[in-house]
C-alpha cells in the first residue's frame, strides 16, 4: 500500500479548484462569442448574411452563403457569398420552350457565375423515352455535366466526327439519341445566353427591333449588293501577307491574279425585300416551311479557292470551318440542307459559285439580326506530323438600318406547343394522311380487291412494310395501352386535349382507330396500322418462304388462352388508378418500346423478350397478338359489335368446309360453324380472297364437278363428301 503525504493532499485539492475555475472561465467566454453569431443566424430582415441554402443551389453554387428573392424582369435567382454576388440560378422552363422529342421540353438547373461560366447543371425533369424506357438517365446526365466549368461564350460542337477546330469545345452526343441531345444543348444556350445578355457585365442587352414585314421592292443582284443587303467578302492582300509561313507558300500556289482565296457572297434569305428577290415567291415561301418560328436564314455562296465548308462536310451539321459570333458570344450556323431535294432555283442572276448552303441561327440564341456580327473561316494546317494549328479569317458585317424597325414591347401570344410540333412534322402528316385515306377506300372497295388474289397479296405486304418502318421506325406511331389508361386518368383528373396533340402522329392514329373500330372493328388497326403486328407478320411470311411448318393450338386451349390479354388489360387499368409509376412498370408487357422504339438497343432483359415473342411468331402466327397483347384486348371490347361486315360466307361455310378455318386463317379468327369472331379478327381479307377464287373455294370447285357429271345416289347422300379436301 502507497501513502501520500498530507502536503500533497492539500496541493492536489487546490489544484483541482483551480481547474474546475478555468473551466468555468472558458466556458462563459464560449458562450458570449457564440451569442452574436446565434443571433446573426436567426432571420432578419434588416441585416441577414447568411441564410438557408437550397441543396440544389447549394451543389451549383458550394461557397454561397445567401440567395436573393427571384427577380421579377427575368426569373432568375441572384446568389451571394456574403454581400459578393457569385452568380445566378435558374431553370430552363422559365426561358425556352425547345420541344424534346417526347413532345415536352426539357427542365435544368443552370447555374451561371459573374463571367458566363456554367458553375453546375441538374437536369429538373423531362420526358424522353429513349432516357426513361430505354437507355436509362445516365446517359443523359453524363452528357450535361459535360457543361459543367465552360463558357456560354464558347463554340460547341456536339459528336463530331471532325473535330480540328481549335476554337471549338467538342462534345460527345449519346448514340442514338441525336434529337434529344441537341434540343437539351440548345436549351442550355439559349437560356443562359438570355441570362448573360440581360444581367452580366459586357453583355448587352437584347433591344426591340423586328424585320420590317411589308419592306419590299424589285432589285437586281446588283442593286441588293450596292445597297448592302447582300454582303461580299473578299480576302485581302494584306491577310494573306500575316499567314503563317507554314501555309502562306501553299496558298500562294492556290491563289492565282484571277482567283481570290476568299470569295464569298451571303445573304438574310428570311428578310422579305432579300429573300424573295434572290428566290422568288415559291423558293421563298418553301424557305420558311424548312425554317422553325423565329430562326433566321443565312445564304452562302462561295467563288474563292477556300471554302466554307470541307469536302467531308455531312448535311444538315455545323461548319468546322465557318463560324459566327456577336459581342464574343458564339452563334451556331446549322445547315439546314435546303437543297437536298431539289436543284438551286434563283429569280435573279447570281454570279457563279463553288458550294451554295443554307444555314439557319435558332430563334431563342439571343442573336439579333439588326446588330453588328461576325463571320470567321478557319484554315487548318499541320505544323508538325503530331501537331496540327488554324489560322482564322474574319469580317465583320452589319446589315442596313431601313431593313428593321423599333418593336413597342407587348405581351407576346405564345405558339400552342402542339401547334408548333405539328407544324414541325406536316410532311409524316401529310403521308399518314395519304395512307389511312387509301386504307379507307381499300376497306370500302375490299370485295374489288380481293377479287384479285395476287393484287391483293402485294398491297397487303407494301402495306405491312410500311406500317413497320414508316409508322413504326420513323415517325414513332407505335399505338400502346398506355394511352388508354391515360386517356381514363385524363378523364377523371379533368380532360385537356393538348395533352394528346402534343404527339401528331399518336393523335391522328388514335382518331382514325376509334371511329373505325365501330365500323369495321379491330381488324383494321390490328391487321393495318400496328408496327409490331406488322413485324410478326412478315416473320410469319418468312416462314412460310423458309417451309417452316406453323404450329396448329388446339382449339380449347387457344379460347383459353386467349383470356390472358384480357386479364393483362384489366391489370394494367386498375394498376394506373392506383400508381401510374407502377402502371409503366407494368406496360413492359408491351414489347413495343423495345422493338420499334428503341430498335431493340436496350437492357438485354428487355431485348431478349422482344426478340423471344418474334421468334415465336415462325411456329405461331402472331402469338403476341393473339394472347398477351393488351391493346388489343381494348380495341377488342370496343369494337366488339362493328357497323359493317362486309367479310362474306357461304351458306357451305363451316358445315361442310372448312378451308379458311383450317388453313387460311392464320389467326384462327373462324368459329367452327364458319361465322367470322370479329373480335380476333385481323382482317387480313384472306377469307375473301379464298370464297371469290373459282379455283381455291372448295365449293365452288365441288358445284363445278356437279354440273360436269351426272349425280349418283352416292354423291346425293351429304354424308359421303370427302370433308377432307377441305381441311
Amino acid at each position: 500500500m502507497t501513502y501520500l503525504a498530507p502536503d500533497f493532499l492539500t496541493y492536489q485539492s487546490k489544484l483541482a479548484k483551480q481547474v474546475k475555475n478555468g473551466l468555468l472561465h472558458v466556458l462563459c467566454l464560449l458562450c458570449l462569442w457564440l451569442l452574436p453569431c446565434l443571433s446573426s443566424a436567426t432571420p432578419s430582415t434588416s441585416n441577414s448574411n447568411v441564410t438557408d441554402i437550397p441543396s440544389e443551389i447549394a451543389d451549383l453554387f458550394p461557397s454561397a452563403t445567401r440567395v436573393g428573392a427571384t427577380e421579377q424582369e427575368l426569373p432568375i435567382i441572384p446568389v451571394y457569398q456574403l454581400n459578393q454576388l457569385l452568380g445566378y440560378v435558374f431553370e430552363t422552363d422559365d426561358l425556352t420552350d425547345f420541344i424534346g422529342f417526347s413532345g415536352d421540353s426539357i427542365n435544368l438547373l443552370i447555374g451561371l457565375d459573374t463571367q458566363g461560366v456554367f458553375t453546375g447543371l441538374k437536369v429538373l425533369a423531362h420526358h424522353e423515352p429513349i432516357f426513361l424506357h430505354g437507355l436509362g438517365e445516365q446517359p443523359m446526365f453524363d452528357f450535361v455535366s459535360q457543361y459543367q466549368n465552360h463558357s456560354v461564350k464558347e463554340r460547341y460542337i456536339i459528336n463530331s466526327q471532325d473535330k480540328t477546330a481549335n476554337q471549338a469545345t467538342y462534345f460527345d452526343g449519346v448514340t442514338r439519341a441525336t434529337v434529344s441531345v441537341l434540343v437539351i444543348h440548345d436549351t442550355i444556350i439559349a437560356s443562359a445566353l438570355k441570362v448573360a445578355r440581360a444581367k452580366l457585365q459586357g453583355f448587352v442587352t437584347a433591344a426591340p427591333y423586328t424585320i420590317k414585314p411589308d419592306h419590299f421592292h424589285p432589285l437586281s443582284f446588283e442593286q441588293l449588293l450596292k445597297q448592302g443587303y447582300v454582303q461580299h467578302w473578299q480576302s485581302t492582300p494584306e491577310q494573306l501577307e500575316v499567314l503563317p509561313s507554314d501555309i502562306a507558300a501553299e496558298v500562294a500556289q492556290f491563289t492565282q491574279e484571277s482567283d481570290d482565296f476568299i470569295d464569298l457572297y451571303f445573304a438574310v434569305l428570311n428578310i422579305p425585300i432579300i429573300g424573295k428577290n434572290i428566290l422568288g415567291d415559291a423558293e421563298y415561301q418553301r424557305l420558311f416551311e424548312n425554317l422553325k418560328p423565329g430562326e433566321h436564314a443565312l445564304l452562302l455562296l462561295n467563288r474563292g479557292r477556300y471554302s466554307f465548308i470541307a469536302d467531308d462536310f455531312i448535311p444538315q451539321t455545323i461548319s468546322s470551318r465557318l463560324s459566327a459570333n456577336q459581342d464574343g458570344f458564339p452563334v451556331e450556323l446549322r445547315d439546314i440542307d435546303f437543297y437536298s431535294f431539289s436543284d438551286p432555283h434563283f429569280e435573279l442572276a447570281l454570279p457563279e459559285f463553288d458550294d451554295i448552303k443554307v444555314f439557319s441561327i435558332k430563334s431563342q440564341s439571343g442573336f439579333e439580326l439588326h446588330r453588328q456580327f461576325k463571320l470567321a473561316l478557319s484554315l487548318y494546317y499541320n505544323q508538325t506530323f503530331l501537331t496540327q494549328k488554324q489560322h482564322g479569317f474574319e469580317f465583320n458585317t452589319q446589315l442596313p438600318a431601313d431593313l428593321f424597325e423599333k418593336q413597342l414591347r407587348k405581351a407576346e401570344e405564345k405558339t400552342p406547343l402542339w401547334l408548333t410540333i405539328w407544324q414541325s412534322r406536316q410532311i409524316e402528316i401529310a403521308i399518314l394522311l395519304c395512307y389511312l385515306v387509301a386504307l379507307t377506300t381499300l376497306f370500302i372497295k375490299q370485295k374489288a380487291l380481293t377479287s384479285n388474289a395476287r393484287l391483293t397479296h402485294i398491297t397487303r405486304n407494301c402495306s405491312l412494310i410500311f406500317v413497320l418502318f414508316f409508322i413504326g421506325f420513323y415517325s414513332q406511331g407505335q399505338l400502346s395501352v398506355v394511352n388508354i389508361y391515360t386517356l381514363l386518368l385524363s378523364l377523371q383528373n379533368g380532360f385537356n386535349l393538348e395533352v394528346f396533340l402534343l404527339d401528331p402522329i399518336i393523335f391522328i392514329l388514335w382518331l382514325f382507330v376509334f371511329t373505325t373500330l365501330f365500323l369495321w372493328g379491330r381488324g383494321l388497326f390490328c391487321g393495318w396500322l400496328c408496327p409490331f403486328g406488322a413485324l410478326q407478320e412478315l416473320v410469319t411470311l418468312v416462314a412460310s418462304k423458309l417451309k417452316i411448318k406453323q404450329i396448329k393450338i388446339e382449339p380449347k386451349t387457344d379460347k383459353l388462352a386467349r383470356k390472358i390479354k384480357y386479364l393483362l388489360l384489366l391489370l394494367l387499368v386498375a394498376s394506373a388508378f392506383f400508381s401510374l409509376n407502377l402502371a409503366e412498370q407494368l406496360s413492359e408487357v408491351e414489347p413495343f418500346k423495345t422493338s420499334i422504339t428503341l430498335n431493340f438497343v436496350r437492357y438485354w432483359p428487355f431485348t431478349l423478350y422482344a426478340l423471344f415473342l418474334i421468334a415465336l411468331s415462325f411456329k405461331i402466327h402472331k402469338f403476341y397478338c393473339r394472347y398477351i397483347c393488351p391493346l388489343g384486348a381494348g380495341l377488342a371490347l370496343l369494337g366488339r359489335f362493328p357497323l359493317f361486315k362486309w367479310l362474306d360466307r357461304r351458306k357451305e361455310c363451316g358445315n361442310p368446309c372448312h378451308l379458311c378455318r383450317s388453313k387460311k386463317c392464320g389467326i384462327d379468327a373462324i368459329n367452327i360453324d364458319g361465322s367470322i369472331n370479329y373480335q380476333e379478327c385481323i382482317q387480313c381479307f384472306e377469307c375473301l380472297v379464298t370464297i371469290q377464287s373459282s379455283t381455291v373455294c372448295v365449293v365452288n370447285k365441288y358445284a363445278g364437278k356437279r354440273k360436269n357429271k351426272p349425280a349418283t345416289k352416292a354423291e346425293n347422300k351429304p354424308q359421303q363428301i370427302k370433308i377432307k379436301h377441305c381441311s
